[in-house]
């Protein structure tokens, strides 16, 4: 796990020791993403800089790494957790090697298969390749894209790449040779809570797409899609479902033993969730002492922390738990927008910066449980389809009605929420209008009150359509279909990226064993009957975990992991907010008028009621949008992120 900064010119002898030092002074961006070791190679045409985190062959394999008397040079970012059998198989094609990691078996892999290499790397990464005989540049991220690697044109025709957004900007000038911001990325994100790839906030930079490759060739960028996820459903007989169960929970048990592979200490995230308790159960077969971490907040009733510690004890692992504070909360967000590079409107972000600022006093590496949902069919919002199918036989003027029914209906009556109104908007649309994700803050009614220059013409449907163009020509149902967007939508734009960002930012490792192309392979086949059915989600995943989480566990009733945002903004935080939008300078993009309206209704509303919880998320979302102008555009706003000098290898 590290961060790589790549400047490609496009003309021979362009780099000289003035362009070596501009690029190298970005390097600082990069820092908590790999403090262990610093260092900067060129060449005539390229730039490549590297902060390393050590986590396997320590001591050995520093980047950028050469191969194969120095023709290529490689910068990877992530890990591949089938190295060793990697480096055996190329051993016997006869690859010669010179360290014991990982890096080294992805270029020794290309330089014996080429891009074949790619599709057989059992990991996470993003990586770029120069090859210094032909002049071209190599790489490619992960199918999920669980590490990041964005790229943008320089003025002078030269492309830079790099695993934080920010250092990308440095290399450019700032925000307003990046372009500025993007006004389609900013309604996009106030819609879906993120920016969708292959998009960035800012114009000019973007983001090379999770499960592509991409080559550099006399400067020009070209990518292809590598990963194209397919769901081959089989169905289940009966006396098959045991024998399914089974391969579930041997398919876990596998990704959780090779994900262990390290060369440091590896510990866990353990939530009051089923995901998390089954990582940390395989994860301490591998690991005797392995330490597990929660979160939570200072409430009275009972907690994350609380239900985390019992599920500890229960597995027999230590337990180290973090409690944090509205005021803790609200000085943590300036140092968590600038980490995270892009807006992500989820609140949950800001406890796991905390989370993972104490695992790493600990450990190096984390594993979590990211993507059982997304593979498994585990989000409440799949059951959807079923509790709407009568609508599918309702004419389409019957449901014209429906949707005009729920416009009429307030949000409340008598101080109660009016239940049945969003059923009744849900059953009057199709689901590639009414399904994006799980987010939907702001209606378009809302938005334009709000956005200034909002486009009606530019939805969801626009990042959505091809994707269900897709689901449609294979003939998914649609729960699979649900599950397919959320691959390229809402895993990729929210989960993942506070997951990495967040972990990063406290120079931890992050691992998520669900996201597994082997486990993939197997929940890609599962019947919706065994996702969603008697009355629950992921069914054959929670049916495969009893026999890896004790039954104590199981059974007990999901607590979640509700960020309290609306008390919040509504108590201890409510000047703290207003403070953010009164010196915020984006009236160019918002009506602060109408976001102080917001403030004040949320002040006067019952926080537990779900209208108030609404606004809070609408304004929370406006304002991790200001805090991010504040940084980047205006760059008012001065995060305290550590400054640490340390050497560099030249």
């Amino acid at each position: 796990m590290c961060g790589l900064l790549a400047y490609l010119s496009t003309d021979a002898d362009r780099v000289d020791e003035q362009t070596v030092s501009g690029v190298q002074s970005a390097l600082h961006c990069l820092h908590h993403r790999g403090p262990d070791d610093t260092a900067v190679w060129s060449d005539q045409r390229v730039v490549l800089c590297f902060n390393r985190l050590s986590i396997i062959d320590v001591d050995g394999s520093p980047q950028p790494l050469a191969y194969a008397g120095d023709r290529y040079r490689i910068l990877f970012n992530g890990e591949i957790y089938n190295y060793l059998e990697l480096r055996e198989e190329l051993a016997a094609a006869g690859a010669t090697f010179a360290t014991e990691g990982d890096t080294e078996a992805i270029v020794a892999g290309y330089h014996l298969w080429g891009e074949a290499i790619v599709p057989r790397l059992r990991g996470m990464f993003a990586f770029v390749i120069w090859d210094t005989r032909t002049r071209t540049a190599f790489g490619a991220r992960d199918p999920f894209g669980i590490k990041p690697l964005f790229t943008a044109r320089l003025a002078d025709g030269g492309l830079v790449f790099s695993s934080e957004k920010k250092a990308v900007l440095e290399v450019l000038g700032g925000s307003a040779a990046a372009g500025g911001v993007d006004p389609a990325s900013l309604q996009h994100y106030l819609t879906m809570q993120y920016v969708p790839e292959p998009a960035t906030l800012h114009r000019g930079i973007r983001r090379i797409e999770s499960g592509t490759t991409f080559t550099v060739v006399d400067g020009e960028l070209h990518t292809r899609r590598y990963f194209h996820p397919s769901f081959p459903i089989r169905p289940v007989a009966e006396d098959e479902q045991q024998g399914l169960y089974d391969r579930i929970a041997e398919a876990l048990d596998e990704s959780v033993r090779v994900h262990m592979r390290a060369d440091v200490t590896v510990g866990s995230f353990l939530s009051s969730g089923i995901d998390s308790t089954a990582i940390a159960a395989l994860a301490h077969r591998y690991n005797p002492d392995l330490m597990t971490f929660t979160v939570g907040f200072e409430r009275e009733s009972t907690s994350e922390v609380d239900i985390a510690a019992e599920s500890a004890a229960e597995l027999g692992v230590a337990h180290v738990p973090v409690v944090i504070t509205a005021e803790q909360f609200a000085e943590a967000i300036p140092e968590v927008v600038w980490y995270l590079d892009d807006p992500v409107a989820d609140p949950a972000l800001v406890p796991l910066y905390f989370v993972a600022r104490e695992a790493r006093r600990h450990v190096k590496v984390v594993l979590s449980g990211e993507g059982a949902d997304e593979l498994f069919g585990g989000y409440t919002v799949y059951r959807e389809p079923i509790s709407l199918a009568w609508a599918e036989r309702v004419p389409g003027a019957g449901r014209r009605a429906m949707g005009a029914i729920s416009r009429a209906v307030p949000d409340e009556l008598f101080g109660r929420d009016v239940r049945g109104k969003d059923l009744l908007r849900r059953a009057a649309l199709p689901l590639e209008q009414r399904y994006y994700g799980n987010a939907r803050n702001f209606s378009d009614a809302e938005l334009s009150r709000l956005l200034r220059g909002h486009d009606r013409d530019l939805s969801h449907v626009t990042v959505t359509e091809d994707l269900y163009r897709q689901t449609r020509a294979a003939g998914y149902d649609d729960v699979t279909s649900m599950q397919y967007v959320d691959l390229f939508t809402w895993l990729r734009g929210d989960i993942l990226v506070k997951a990495d960002k967040m972990t990063m930012a406290n120079s931890l490792e992050l691992r998520v064993p669900f996201l597994d192309p082997e486990v993939f392979a197997l929940a890609s086949t599962i019947p919706v009957d065994q996702r969603i059915s008697h009355g629950t989600t992921k069914y054959a995943l929670r049916r495969a975990m009893e026999q890896i989480v004790p039954a104590k566990i199981m059974n007990r009733r999901k607590l979640g992991f509700p960020v309290p945002t609306a008390e919040f903004l509504a108590g201890p935080l409510h000047e703290w907010a207003h403070d953010v939008v009164a010196q915020s300078q984006t009236d160019e993009w918002l009506d602060r008028g109408r976001v102080g309206d917001l403030l004040t209704e949320l002040a006067a509303a019952d926080p537990k009621r779900n209208s108030s919880k609404r606004i809070a998320r609408q304004v929370w979302e406006v304002l991790v949008f200001m805090v991010w102008h504040g940084i980047f555009v205006e760059e008012r706003i001065k995060p305290q992120i550590p400054e640490t000098v340390y050497p560099v290898r030249l």
